[in-house]
């Protein structure tokens, strides 16, 4: 998925539709107010965090990367919480309730 120049942005748009398609299927799980924040980070982390960072190791991110995993990550931990962008919580607030790690560490 690399192009010639060395360039991961066609690698990364890839994989985060992964995610997205990985998330959708999970939705149902992810978003249900009987299984613990916990349990649903460790759902989150496992099958939708696996399947987006398969074949990371080979990707030179740029800042513009690093920035759409950002917000589809933070799109996804609102949904999984049950929180609104107008509610302002602090995203590292959420990803404790969940127990995830930020998506640029893990990729790093």
């Amino acid at each position: 998925m690399l192009t010639v120049d060395v360039d991961a942005d066609a690698a990364v748009e890839a994989r985060v539709r992964k995610r997205w398609y990985k998330f959708r299927q999970l939705v149902p799980l992810l978003t249900n107010k009987d299984v613990s924040l916990q349990m649903r980070g460790k759902l989150y982390r496992n099958c939708v965090l696996g399947c987006m960072l398969h074949g990371s190791e080979t990707w030179s991110v740029k800042k513009e990367n690093e920035l759409t995993l950002l917000q589809g990550e933070m799109r996804m931990i609102r949904c999984m919480c049950g929180v609104k962008v107008t509610d302002r919580f602090m995203c590292s607030e959420l990803r404790d309730r969940l127990g995830i790690d930020d998506i640029i560490t893990v990729v790093q």
